[in-house]
């Protein structure tokens, strides 16, 4: 596979940052591998304006190279993003897809999408390869091809897509996977006691896709927790 320094448009070779490593990270293991998935003048520029609006934070860096280490072993060329977390994520997801491939963001928040749009914008993303959506994923899935996109990652409230997962799944093609970032926030997922709505989407979302024998599915420890699935045959 040719790497992204090769292609001539964004995503550009990433580059350290300096600086102490972006919140969520930790002086061990998850402070490493935030500072290991050095983010250039690009994306530390979407980061410092998504950080400052309402709304779940952006990925991680370390979750945001693992969502591009993802796209680039499925050679994704449609990829669906819920949840645009001011295009950080997306950055990150244009840096691991085809040249041609196309990001689809969706969000409910018109301030996120125009982070979003800015970042790609100050990347050098051609506007030919984002496709931003203002809505819901109740409202934005129906309208989307089944069986058409390599990738679907969902960030955010579990609330705001997990009733959502026979669309997202629907998707998918055979071999497309499924990537949700935020399951075990706070260690609340494994906490019995724990029964606020969120944790309870999280346990409902992660139990569903582990029954589904139509799924190969793994809990990444990374960022806040990363839930994967792959579409099998």
């Amino acid at each position: 596979m040719r790497g992204a320094a090769g292609r001539g448009i964004y995503p550009r070779p990433v580059t350290s940052a300096g600086g102490p490593p972006p919140a969520g990270g930790s002086t061990d293991g998850a402070g490493y591998a935030d500072r290991y998935a050095a983010e250039g003048p690009e994306l530390v520029a979407a980061r410092s304006r998504a950080a400052r609006l309402r709304g779940a934070p952006p990925v991680e860096p370390a979750v945001g190279a693992t969502l591009a280490v993802l796209a680039s072993g499925l050679e994704a060329r449609a990829v669906v993003a819920i949840g645009s977390g001011g295009g950080v994520a997306g950055l990150w997801l244009l840096r691991g897809m085809r040249p041609d491939g196309v990001l689809t963001a969706l969000d409910g928040d018109p301030e996120q999408l125009r982070a979003a749009r800015a970042a790609f914008a100050e990347a050098g993303v051609p506007p030919s390869r984002t496709r931003l959506i203002y809505g819901t994923p109740a409202e934005v899935l129906p309208r989307l091809s089944p069986g058409a996109y390599d990738l679907v990652s969902c960030a955010g409230p579990p609330g705001e897509f997990a009733g959502q997962l026979p669309a997202l799944l629907g998707l998918l093609r055979t071999g497309g996977t499924l990537v949700c970032h935020g399951l075990l926030a706070g260690g609340r997922i494994a906490d019995r006691t724990a029964r606020d709505p969120q944790t309870v989407a999280w346990r409902e979302l992660a139990r569903a896709v582990r029954e589904d024998e139509s799924l190969l599915s793994a809990v990444l420890p990374v960022g806040a927790g990363v839930l994967v699935a792959t579409r099998r045959a």
